[in-house]
């Protein structure tokens, strides 16, 4: 049959305003409604796709799981969007002007609809970003909003407590998408997203974690594809290519990567492989001696053979990692190359280090003690479990023993909240939010949220603020590169592979376009199953 093999590989020329991104792992959850029924019968007919999802649907509150609801479900939707270039594009928002450093005003969209029929307002936008801010600190920290106040009824003005360059690309990102008030119940309980997307919400079933959505037949955006969108959460990859293949499923993505070609082989079944803005890393804790030592986290990255499991690891979907941008991206830093394996190299910085094989047991120890290290990694991503015996290997030709263990990510996440780990292996988006900003800040300024490291370091605070201040964009991404610069020299995240994903479909599905600005994929209101 066929094999495509689509690269998107975006080149970022990069707009004018800015914004951030994360690297989320999966949704955070807490849980809303509980519908009954949840159809999950493919037989049903017609227009009715039945996805696999990648992780468990635990939460339909966009404020907080707007990756599901906005980008997956398409029920919901943002102010402001993002082109495959990431240069942005109006949704809910027609245009936007930052008319001093502090002030924003942003013109809505008219005649757009809720589910529940009520014309969207500038008061709707409002009490929604508001609500959002409320209900979660990551998006009102990104925002850092100091007011909201209605122009008009379409026009809105947000001041910032501090000069925001990036606002407007922020409101790309799927926490910040915009509900009815009617979401939410007398009790201030939040019952289920009444957005303006394509489709509508129908059921959720909190046992079952089905989702369930349908045609939105007043779509301001023009017609609606499906009748029926039924998203099943399948967090194992080997789960969800066994469903495919046996016709429960009619959409999914990254199934094993050593199963692709013999899955896109299979008669109405197909594989499309995309480049995307994520990367596979390695979170050191710096609260353990050896990792605190910068000669240690080097010789590990010297110790990696990042071309060897790229190509018999990930089957050569993905490429080996320098920063945390892909070269494309037109702020990265180009002159940072990948570490090439260098075992000697390891070995002169660990032993440097304090860090020798006193009894020949071919691992090293200092002040008797082993130089022994955990692993971590989920999953849900088909190349992680790999990729981490793959290293563990690798390490283990350099004299450090490390165990790998693969959980789910709310314990991953328990243990690193207990202090109770050594490396955590992930994959991260890196362009949610297309500006180095909030990469770079989350990731490795000292009170950045996803600086899970603990990692600090003066000069990086100070580039990093300094670099938010200013408009011109050249200007600002050279801050950005210094920032680079520092934090690959001392590699508190160490950087694998820049990752690649494989959608899974019949072939009976049509109209499917890759969104390489999404968390992992999104549906769009063009796709149809072809009868």
């Amino acid at each position: 049959m066929k094999n495509r093999f689509l690269s998107i590989l975006l080149i970022m020329s990069l707009l004018a305003v800015p914004v951030f991104m994360s690297g989320c792992i999966s949704s955070n959850e807490q849980s809303v409604e509980s519908g009954e029924q949840a159809v999950a019968d493919p037989s049903a007919a017609g227009q009715t796709l039945v996805l696999g999802e990648m992780w468990d649907i635990e939460n339909i509150d966009p404020a907080s799981a707007g990756t599901v609801i906005c980008e997956k479900a398409a029920v919901t939707e943002t102010l402001v969007g993002a082109n495959p270039d990431f240069s942005l594009k109006p949704v809910l928002a027609t245009s936007w002007e930052q008319v001093d450093d502090l002030t924003w005003i942003f013109d809505l969209r008219k005649g757009v609809e809720f589910h529940d029929g009520s014309t969207m307002t500038a008061e709707d936008v409002k009490y929604s970003l508001e609500r959002t801010m409320a209900e979660n600190p990551r998006v009102e920290s990104m925002l850092n909003i100091g007011s909201i106040n209605v122009v008009d009824d379409h026009t809105l003005e947000i001041k910032t407590k501090e000069i925001n360059p990036i606002l407007a690309g922020i409101l790309h990102y799927p926490d910040t998408s915009i509900i009815s008030e009617s979401s939410i119940d007398e009790n201030d309980n939040f019952v289920k997203p009444v957005g303006t997307g394509p489709y509508s919400f129908e059921s959720f079933n909190e046992q079952t974690r089905v989702l369930t959505v349908v045609r939105n037949e007043y779509w301001w955006g023009g017609d609606v594809g499906l009748e029926k969108l039924v998203l099943k959460g399948m967090p194992d990859p080997n789960t969800r290519a066994m469903a495919i293949e046996n016709g429960e499923l009619d959409f999914t993505v990254d199934v094993p990567y050593s199963e692709t070609d013999r899955i896109d082989a299979i008669d109405g079944l197909s594989v499309e492989k995309y480049s995307t803005p994520r990367v596979y890393k390695i979170d050191t804790n710096l609260e353990d001696e050896a990792l605190a030592d910068v000669r240690v986290r080097q010789a590990i990255s010297y110790a990696i053979n990042r071309e060897d499991i790229v190509e018999h690891v990930l089957y050569n979907v993905g490429t080996p990692a320098a920063g945390p941008f892909l070269p494309s991206m037109s702020w990265a830093n180009k002159d940072l190359k990948p570490y090439e394996q260098d075992l000697e190299k390891a070995d002169e910085l660990l032993t440097q280090a304090g860090w020798t094989d006193t009894d020949g047991d071919g691992i090293r120890d200092k002040n008797g003690e082993p130089l022994e290290l955990e692993l971590l990694t989920y999953a849900a991503r088909p190349g992680l479990p790999p990729m981490s015996e793959a290293i563990a290997a690798q390490l283990k030709e350099a004299g450090i023993s490390v165990s790998s263990q693969v959980l789910e990510w709310g314990a991953i996440s328990d243990k690193r909240e207990n202090g109770d780990w050594d490396l955590v292996l992930a994959a991260f988006n890196i362009a949610m939010v297309p500006d180095p900003e909030y990469v770079l800040g989350n990731w490795y300024t000292t009170e950045g949220p996803d600086n899970t490291p603990g990692y600090s370091n003066p000069e990086v605070d100070a580039l990093v603020e300094e670099a938010k201040t200013i408009k011109d964009l050249d200007l600002r991404y050279q801050k950005f590169n210094e920032v680079e610069a520092i934090v690959y020299e001392e590699q508190p995240k160490i950087l694998v592979a820049y990752y690649g994903c494989a959608i899974v479909k019949k072939d009976s599905v049509k109209g499917y376009v890759f969104d390489p600005t999404a968390h992992d994929y999104s549906v769009n209101a063009g796709m149809y199953i072809e009868e």
